[in-house]
């Protein structure tokens, strides 16, 4: 198949995008307040409540669905907290015991049914099937799907997913800055008595929901990378948290629809059948991920590693001219710093900016380099009196902390007119030399 059909296509379409803008922005909140694994925990240990509630209700309603679900996330949040609280463990180890001992509680069960012959498949409950989401019935052209034909037949799964979109918008909406408090500083928002153990309750009931709402589409295991997936790519790309809130969206419909899309053409380019859909939305979301690790404008391994050698030729840089300063200063006590210590590079560089002149075996400050070789020496000299006078550290141990501390930038330090060696502070302006490579982050 390599066109899209009305009938084979629509309602899995539909589904697999809902199912992943859903999570996705319940994915945020889970991942700003570094609880991404209670997103697994609770798509793992709502599958007890799943089997629980089918088994009462003898068929896979959705109401009784829900609610299984959703009292077993409440069960999780509680038993974590339980046993992180008496256990005395970290946070992790306390989800990873919960979670795994529900989950597997719930495959057993599972199998206990099965053994039943009812109807409930442990593949889609694990691992979703978009495809069963078929329309029988449906015209030949997308022009002629948007009627009340299409309402009336859209199947209860992607109901179930409508209502928990809406509900997931409706209570981030109404929340949006209680949500937003909690997830960045949460003792803040409970001395301003926003109660953040009753939002995070609200939140981790709508990720059980959602969670259970994608059962059918992704499966349980699936889930996980829509819900974590889209939320960490937002925030490799953007700092602002409505910003981020709109990428996962985005990000989440695009690996929807290429994913499902890729799950049919990939395949057939190489002659075998199609794959799950499912997984390829999975798969989609990964590669997305490891290109928003690399090339992510401010965050990405590119972007500080070009910031790193930035940061690392200005230093250079200033290195050179702090210590060709100090030859002129004192040419004798200089002679063991020569600056053919250098690399060839850096005094190419140098006097590329016009900052020192003559050979490389031999180079001269000009004016600009000079008045630049001031202000470092200047900031270092700053920071050593800084370093003895306030922090009480013997003269002899300065230097080399000295040495790191010259490169900041500006600095507002009162002082003496010499430094704790006798040495005198050349005057002038002590902010940033005025280069043209020069980062204004210093990445630790």
């Amino acid at each position: 198949m390599t066109d899209l059909d009305p009938g084979l296509d629509l309602f899995p379409l539909v589904a697999a995008i809902l199912a992943a803008t859903t999570c996705g922005v319940l994915g945020n909140f889970l991942v700003l307040q570094r609880r991404s694994l209670m997103g697994d925990a609770i798509s793992h240990a709502v599958l007890p409540g799943l089997v629980v509630a089918f088994l009462l209700a003898g068929q896979r309603s959705p109401i009784a669905m829900l609610l299984g679900a959703a009292t077993a996330g409440l069960v999780t949040v509680v038993l974590s907290e339980t046993v992180r609280r008496f256990g005395r463990v970290e946070p992790g180890a306390a989800m990873g015991v919960v979670f795994c001992g529900l989950f597997a509680l719930g495959v057993l069960l599972i199998e206990q049914a099965a053994a039943r012959q009812v109807d409930l498949d442990a593949d889609c409950v694990l691992y979703g099937q978009l495809e069963t989401l078929a329309w029988f019935g449906a015209p030949d052209t997308w022009v002629e799907t948007f009627g009340w034909s299409t309402l009336l037949s859209t199947p209860r799964q992607v109901w179930l997913l409508v209502a928990v979109g809406f509900a997931t918008v409706l209570f981030i909406a109404c929340l949006y800055k209680e949500l937003r408090l909690v997830s960045f500083d949460a003792p803040l928002a409970a001395a301003l008595g926003l109660h953040p153990r009753a939002i995070n309750l609200g939140l981790m009931v709508l990720v059980a929901l959602a969670t259970v709402a994608s059962f059918e589409a992704v499966g349980s295991i699936l889930v996980i990378a829509m819900l974590i997936c889209p939320a960490a790519i937002a925030r490799l790309l953007t700092n602002r948290f409505r910003s981020q809130l709109l990428l996962s969206v985005a990000i989440a419909a695009t690996a929807a629809v290429v994913g499902y899309r890729s799950a049919t053409l990939l395949p057939a380019l190489g002659g075998w059948e199609s794959v799950n859909a499912a997984g390829m939305i999975t798969v989609v979301l990964g590669v997305l991920l490891v290109l928003a690790i690399v090339a992510a404008p401010t965050e990405g391994v590119m972007a500080r590693f070009w910031r790193r050698r930035r940061v690392r030729r200005v230093i250079g840089l200033e290195d050179l001219l702090a210590k060709l300063w100090r030859a002129e200063e004192a040419p004798v006590a200089a002679l063991a710093d020569a600056p053919a210590r250098f690399d060839r590079d850096v005094i190419r560089r140098a006097r590329r900016f016009g900052l020192v002149t003559g050979t490389p075996s031999d180079p001269r400050l000009t004016a600009p380099g000079r008045r630049m070789a001031a202000g470092v020496v200047r900031r270092h000299r700053l920071w050593e009196n800084f370093l003895v006078e306030q922090l009480g550290l013997s003269p002899d141990h300065v230097h080399e902390t000295a040495e790191r501390l010259e490169h900041l930038g500006q600095v507002h330090l009162d002082g003496p007119e010499v430094d704790p060696h006798g040495r005198s502070i050349p005057s002038g302006d002590d902010g940033p030399s005025d280069i043209p490579e020069k980062s204004t982050t210093m990445d630790s």
